[in-house]
């Protein structure tokens, strides 16, 4: 399959790779026809999908099985109205109706919005409004579809509500559909390339989420991803611990690793992790590959996992927040593994990563991928020296229009561009690079949170605190903790009559909790006079974070 888009699959080092690395695709490039369909022709009973739970249920899908269903799930999807340029909403956790929508949708041109299952009315009000959503199709999980309903009512773009699994007043059963239709859609043939196929709403710090879109290019930019930095296996098994609605799913659970020939492990999990279930998840399924937050691996680690249980392992990886090199070299210890590091975007595949061909450098996120032309630079745009810090910017993001990188963001009526004047696209994040090239992550050059592996950005939780009626002023920042990488921290000014009690500490955060993912709660809560300002009486959350 690999050799069917990339120019090569072989290369003698990192600098071969990043010199003569090419992606090639036809210009009717769908990934339901030219990969799933494909590998359902040529492998029908190649495995695809190993699903299990925490209720000791599992289930395994050939492509021919995922071929099948996608089909079957377009034709009564658009039977239902959807048609191409549509925008669909999914809350399906990792059920496995999440992979067959995926691809269902991309047959029919449709527009995937992946949304995270902890999601609250208020936070899914906002993304149905702002991406004029016509359908959400969720799982059947409690929490899930009384957000749902709360918010669809106050969306009325939204025209119908399917349910993974039950029968619910107000809601079409999405499992009875797909049973019943018929396998004869194949794909929309009027898609192209430019086409928008997959929105992800992310998370910013000067205003409410952006929309990100991908076009029909994006999957192809992640065989990088799978390939080279992941090292997925042809015919194994690849692990990658994150759900459905962030995009580290299309990172490590669909796209580079289905073009690469893995099956996915798709285990789906409750609402709490357990580093001993996801242990014995290990055991017993027996990964090839895995990809996890950092987070994830130091409570490995407490719970004390051995090398027999990653004894069918051969490589693993993590991204989504800086990895203290303690933990690489304990885990290394443990398991004889080596964590290599990666580093990208919602926006983006894998920008910089530790690749095969060099012995990573601990706490430093690798080398760039060689679909990008990354550079360090400074505000007025000059290139970096050694050790100098700045910003990383893709130089060729309209020169060479990068297969992984987003075609621009979406606002609500138009796609507007993501490059500045002179074509390049701004990361928004800081790093240097040493002198043999190796690139050290800083931070965001704005307050970006990273906690366990979230993206939290300050100003939706701050907007949900000054709805209570105790707060008068707030301000929202990450403050270092040994396990998670980063916590939320909320400094408040309070009205008059309120006292910054542990009462008050409780109740503020049981509100957030409600009112928003419970992920984004402020675990710690101070209490000031005052929150500082710069002198254009903006909050200064350097002089808050170095408190």
């Amino acid at each position: 399959m690999l050799e069917k888009f990339i120019n090569r699959i072989e290369y003698d080092s990192y600098e071969d790779f990043k010199t003569n690395y090419a992606v090639t695709c036809s210009e009717d490039f769908n990934f339901a026809t030219h990969v799933i369909d494909e590998w359902a022709r040529t492998e029908p009973n190649r495995r695809a999908l190993v699903w299990c739970n925490d209720e000791g249920e599992s289930r395994e899908f050939t492509f021919g099985e995922i071929s099948e269903l996608s089909k079957k799930a377009a034709s009564y999807l658009v039977s239902l109205g959807i048609g191409k340029g549509d925008m669909v909403v999914t809350i399906l956790r990792r059920r496995p109706e999440m992979w067959i929508t995926a691809v269902a949708l991309h047959r029919i041109g449709a527009v995937l919005i992946p949304a995270n299952y902890q999601l609250a009315a208020k936070d899914l009000i906002y993304r149905f409004n702002s991406a004029h959503a016509k359908m959400v199709i969720a799982a059947e999980d409690e929490w899930i579809i009384k957000q749902v309903e709360d918010a669809a009512a106050q969306c009325p773009s939204v025209k119908n509500l399917l349910l993974v699994g039950g029968k619910r007043e107000g809601w079409l059963d999405y499992r009875e559909g797909i049973a019943n239709a018929k396998p004869d859609y194949v794909v929309n043939p009027d898609i192209k390339l430019t086409d928008p196929m997959l929105l992800y709403f992310t998370s910013g710090t000067s205003g409410m989420p952006k929309m990100v879109v991908h076009n029909y290019r994006y999957p192809l930019g992640h065989i990088v991803t799978a390939k080279y930095w992941q090292q997925v296996v042809d015919g194994g098994l690849h692990l990658t611990n994150a759900d459905s609605g962030w995009a580290k799913f299309a990172w490590g659970l669909i796209y580079g690793q289905w073009i690469s020939g893995t099956a996915l492990l798709g285990y789906d999990q409750g609402n709490k992790f357990s580093a001993a279930k996801f242990l014995d998840v290990i055991r017993t399924f027996k990964p090839t590959t895995v990809c996890v937050p950092g987070t994830i691996y130091r409570f490995l680690i407490v719970e004390g996992l051995k090398k027999e249980d990653f004894a069918s392992v051969v490589h693993c990886c993590t991204a989504g927040e800086p990895l203290a090199p303690e933990i690489i070299t304990e885990f290394k210890q443990e398991t004889g593994l080596e964590i290599h590091e990666g580093f990208g975007q919602s926006e983006s595949s894998v920008l910089i990563a530790n690749f095969q061909w060099f012995k990573p450098k601990y706490g430093s996120t690798g080398k760039p991928s060689p679909v990008y032309d990354l550079a360090i630079c400074n505000d007025d745009g000059s290139e970096c020296g050694v050790g100098e810090v700045g910003e990383l910017v893709v130089r060729n993001a309209k020169k060479d229009n990068p297969f992984g990188l987003l075609c621009g963001y979406y606002d609500g009526e138009k796609i507007i561009d993501h490059c500045d004047e002179n074509g390049r696209y701004h990361t928004g994040d800081l790093a240097w690079k040493d002198e043999d090239g190796h690139i050290w992550f800083v931070g965001r050059n704005d307050d970006m949170i990273k906690c366990s592996g979230y993206r939290i950005g300050p100003f939706e939780i701050e907007s949900v605190l000054l709805s209570h009626p105790a707060v008068k002023e707030c301000a929202i920042t990450g403050a270092p903790d040994p396990l998670r990488g980063q916590v939320v921290k909320a400094s408040i000014v309070l009205h008059k009559g309120y006292e910054g009690t542990d009462e008050l500490t409780k109740e503020l955060q049981t509100y957030v909790k409600k009112m928003t993912a419970p992920y984004k709660y402020p675990r710690i809560v101070c209490y000031m006079d005052a929150l500082p300002k710069t002198v254009t009486g903006k909050i200064n959350r350097k002089a808050i974070r170095n408190e």
